[in-house]
C-alpha cells in the first residue's frame, strides 16, 4: 500500500530508495514502542560489552586528563538500581522538556489569540512565493545563535507557513528542521558553539606541545559562506526532491481566510509596538556590562538558563497586546485558556519523552558512546592517512559518531585531543580541523533518533498526519544530510586549495 507520501508518477532510483526507508521506517511500531525497545537493546548490549571487557583510554580535553573509560552493564543489581532509581530524574531532565514545555506557554498564547495567524497572513501577502522555501531555511540556520530555540519556535512555524502558501506543511517543517539543525554550526553571527568548541581546541593544542591559541572567531569567514551555501543547497532539496514525494496535502489542518481584518491590523500594530518595547528592555537588561541580567558581567548564564523564560516572553507579551487590541482577549482566564490548550495538545509528546529519555540516559550510562567515538577515532589514525584525505575521513568518522553521540561538545572533547595534534604535525591548523569536525558533526542531527529534539519533531510532524513516524522522518530529512555533507565537503576543499582565511587571522594550513 503507497503512502500518502508517495507521488503518483514513477518515482526515479533515489525516491525508490527513499521509499523504502519510509515504508521500513514507518512499519516499525510506533517511536515510543521503539524507543522502549532500543532501551532493552542497549542493557542487552551493554551486558555484552561489560563481559567482553570493552575500555578506551583517550585524553579528556574538558577534564584534562587521561580518562579511562569500561562499558558498563545495566544487567545486574547496580544496573537494575539505576534504571528504576533514575526513570524520573531522565524524563524531568530530559533536555527539551523543559524548554518545550515553557515555551509552549507562551506560543499558545499567541496562537490562541489570532497574533501568529495573522502574522502569516500578513507575511504570506508580503512575501514572493518563490522565496518563501529559503526564508524558512535561512531563518533556521540563523536561529542556532539563540541556542535550541529554533527547534521549539521556527520548525512549526515552518509547517504553518509552507501551510498558508498552500505547500505541504511536513515539507516546510522539514526545511526549517534542516535548517535549524542541519546548519547548526554556520550562522553569519558568532554563537554560543564557537567559544565552547575553542575552548576544547586550545585545551588540545596545549596536549600537543604548541604554545598559542586560537579564537572564538577562527571559523567565522567559512561559517558566513556556509549561511548562504545551506540556505540554497537546503531551497533545492525542499523544491526539487522531499516536497515532491510528499505530493499534495490532503490533511485535516486547514488554510484560513488570506485577508487581513482591520481587528488584526490593529492588533498587529499593538504586538509590534509591544515587542519593541520588551526588545528594548531585554537590551537594557542585558547589554550593559553591569546589566541585572549579566553574572558578574557575563552574559553566558542568561544564555544558557534564562533564554527559555525570554523566548515564552517573546510570544505571550505580543500574544497579549494582540489579543486585547482585537478583542480576542476578555479577560485572565482566555489567558489561561489558551496556555491550558498549549499544554493540552503536548500529551502525546510527553509519553514520547519518556521512553526517548530512558533510552538516551541508559546510552550515557553504558559508557557505549564514548568506546564508540574513541573507537573510531582510534581507527583513523591507524591506517596512516594524512592531510586533505585524513580531514575528509575525519569528517566522515565525526557524522557517523554524532548518529550516537548528540552533544557537540561531548563528542569534541574525545576527538579534539587525538586529531587536533596529529593534524597540525600534518601542516593543517587547528582552525581547520575545528572547522571540519563541525561540518560532520552538523550534518547527520537530522537523521538520529539520538539527537535529543528528534522526539519533539515527530510529535509536531503527527499533527498535520497521524500517521507520520520515524521512517517518514528520516527518509524526509536524509536528502538534506546527504547533500549539506557534499555541499560542505565541496565548498571545505575549495577553501582548502585557494588559501583563503576561515575567520581572522585564520588559515587552514
Amino acid at each position: 500500500m503507497e503512502t500518502k507520501s508517495m507521488v503518483a508518477k514513477k518515482p526515479n532510483l533515489f525516491n525508490k530508495f527513499l521509499n523504502g526507508v519510509e515504508k521500513v521506517g514507518n512499519k516499525l511500531p510506533h517511536p515510543v514502542t521503539i524507543f522502549l525497545i532500543l532501551s532493552l537493546i542497549v542493557i542487552i548490549v551493554s551486558e555484552i560489552a561489560f563481559k567482553a571487557g570493552l575500555t578506551v583510554t583517550y585524553y579528556n580535553a574538558s577534564a584534562k586528563a587521561d580518562t579511562t573509560v569500561t562499558a558498563v552493564s545495566l544487567m545486574n543489581p547496580e544496573g537494575l538500581q539505576y534504571i528504576f532509581n533514575s526513570a524520573t530524574k531522565n524524563f524531568t531532565g530530559f533536555a527539551p522538556l523543559g524548554t518545550v514545555l515553557v515555551a509552549m506557554l507562551g506560543v499558545g498564547v499567541a496562537e490562541g489569540t489570532g497574533l501568529i495567524s495573522a502574522a502569516l497572513k500578513n507575511l504570506v501577502l508580503s512575501t514572493p512565493k518563490k522565496l518563501i522555501t529559503a526564508v524558512v531555511v535561512f531563518a533556521g540556520i540563523m536561529s542556532n545563535v539563540a541556542s535550541d530555540a529554533g527547534y521549539v519556535v521556527l520548525v512549526p512555524l515552518g509547517a504553518i507557513v509552507f501551510l498558508s502558501f498552500n505547500r505541504h506543511p511536513l515539507a516546510g517543517l522539514a526545511a526549517a528542521f534542516a535548517g535549524v539543525s542541519g546548519g547548526f554550526s554556520a550562522n553569519l553571527l558568532i554563537g554560543t558553539i564557537d567559544p565552547l568548541l575553542t575552548g576544547i581546541t586550545n585545551e588540545a593544542i596545549r596536549i600537543g606541545g604548541f604554545d598559542f591559541e586560537i579564537l572564538p572567531t577562527a571559523n567565522w569567514y567559512f561559517m558566513i559562506a556556509s549561511t548562504f551555501l545551506l540556505t540554497i543547497l537546503g531551497t533545492w532539496v525542499t523544491e526539487k526532491i522531499v516536497e515532491p514525494r510528499l505530493g499534495e496535502y490532503k490533511g485535516k489542518q486547514l488554510i484560513e481566510s488570506m485577508k487581513v481584518t482591520a481587528e488584526e491590523k490593529k492588533g498587529l500594530i499593538a504586538a509590534g509596538i509591544s515587542l519593541l518595547v520588551f526588545g528594548a528592555v531585554m537590551a537594557f537588561l542585558t547589554i550593559p556590562s553591569n546589566a541585572w541580567l549579566r553574572a558578574e558581567g557575563v552574559l553566558a548564564p542568561f544564555i544558557s538558563n534564562g533564554l527559555v523564560p525570554s523566548i515564552m516572553l517573546f510570544f505571550l507579551i505580543p500574544g497579549l497586546a494582540f489579543g486585547i487590541s482585537s478583542g480576542s482577549v476578555k479577560n485572565d482566564k482566555d489567558i489561561v485558556k489558551h496556555m491550558s490548550q498549549a499544554m493540552a495538545g503536548m500529551g502525546g509528546y510527553l509519553v514520547l519523552a519518556f521512553a526517548a529519555a530512558q533510552f538516551v540516559n541508559y546510552f550515557s550510562e553504558t559508557k557505549l558512546g564514548i568506546i564508540l567515538a574513541v573507537s573510531g577515532a582510534n581507527f583513523l589514525e591507524s591506517i596512516g592517512l594524512r592531510g586533505l584525505p585524513l580531514v575528509m575521513g575525519f569528517i566522515i568518522v565525526a557524522a557517523f559518531i554524532n548518529l550516537f553521540i548528540g552533544s557537540a561538545s561531548a563528542k569534541w572533547a574525545i576527538m579534539a585531543p587525538i586529531f587536533v595534534p596529529m593534524l597540525l604535525l600534518s601542516g593543517i591548523n587547528p582552525e581547520f580541523t575545528q572547522l571540519a569536525y563541525r561540518i560532520g558533526d552538523s550534518t547527520t542531527n537530522i537523521i538520529t533518533p539520538l539527537m535529543s529534539y528528534f522526539a519533539v519533531i515527530v510529535t509536531f510532524a503527527q499533527k498535520y498526519d497521524e500517521d507520520t513516524g520515524i521512517g517518514t522522518l528520516i527518509s524526509s530529512m536524509l536528502p538534506y544530510s546527504l547533500v549539506f555533507l557534499a555541499g560542505w565537503a565541496v565548498l571545505l576543499i575549495g577553501w582548502y586549495f585557494s588559501g583563503l582565511p576561515i575567520g581572522p587571522d585564520a588559515f587552514m594550513r
